[in-house]
């Protein structure tokens, strides 16, 4: 995780331009996560943005929910400075440095929600503990949803996902670049699961409603009711 961290620590200032370039569908896909809250617009809900990088998510959910309070978390320092730099015209934002594993939280949320960050965790114990842990800490009736990046069913199905994010890097970048950095930083530093496996484990530690909000080959919307 300290590989992990110092990563995003030397991206932060170049964050928002790069992850368009890395993500297909980015905006899509966040919308998607924003648009996964089933409140309305002017409730006072409290929500938790796990992995909040530089407030991306948060800023979305602001302008739908401008009555929601929201708690940010990173385990980047600079990633939580140009989040707060970002939303710095909002008064009811507070953030907290905090590695997943080491997070404690004092309250319930109606909403968690995650971008891009829990497929870092090591391994699929501390995804599971974590999952546990999400759900405990939110309220009856709250929801948790995440984006992220997911494996195929079958060693097929993976390499469609591979090839498909491939051509998609490859608008951006040279063969060599996505062969020799790029993909190797995925390999060496993330730690997706199987799409299925997730929903799997999400009704098993009690959620309900299950489902998968928005999906294109290896990136995913997913979550479900407490």
């Amino acid at each position: 995780m300290e590989k992990v961290k110092n990563h995003f620590e030397n991206e932060a200032e170049e964050y928002d331009k790069l992850i368009l370039t890395l993500i297909p569908y980015y905006q899509e896909m966040t919308d998607a996560l924003m648009l996964s809250l089933p409140f309305k617009s002017q409730e006072n809900i409290r929500v938790l943005d796990l992995g909040c990088g530089t407030g991306n998510i948060s800023a979305k959910i602001k302008k739908r929910f401008p009555n929601a309070r929201i708690t940010c978390v990173d385990m980047a320092d600079k990633m939580i400075k140009r989040a707060q730099h970002k939303l710095k015209n909002y008064t009811d934002i507070s953030f907290k440095l905090s590695n997943f594993q080491k997070l404690e939280i004092d309250e319930q949320y109606d909403a968690i929600i995650s971008s891009l960050a829990l497929h870092h965790l090591e391994n699929n114990e501390a995804k599971f503990k974590f999952y546990e842990f999400i759900y405990q800490s939110l309220k009856i009736g709250g929801v948790f949803y995440n984006a992220d990046i997911v494996l195929g069913s079958s060693l097929y199905l993976q390499d469609i996902y591979l090839d498909k994010w491939g051509d998609f890097l490859r608008k951006k970048y040279s063969s060599q670049e996505v062969e020799n950095k790029w993909l190797p930083i995925y390999r060496q530093e993330d730690r997706p699961i199987k799409m299925m496996t997730h929903l799997q484990w999400l009704r098993k530690i009690g959620f309900r409603q299950v489902d998968i909000l928005w999906k294109y080959y290896n990136f995913a919307v997913y979550g479900g009711v407490k």
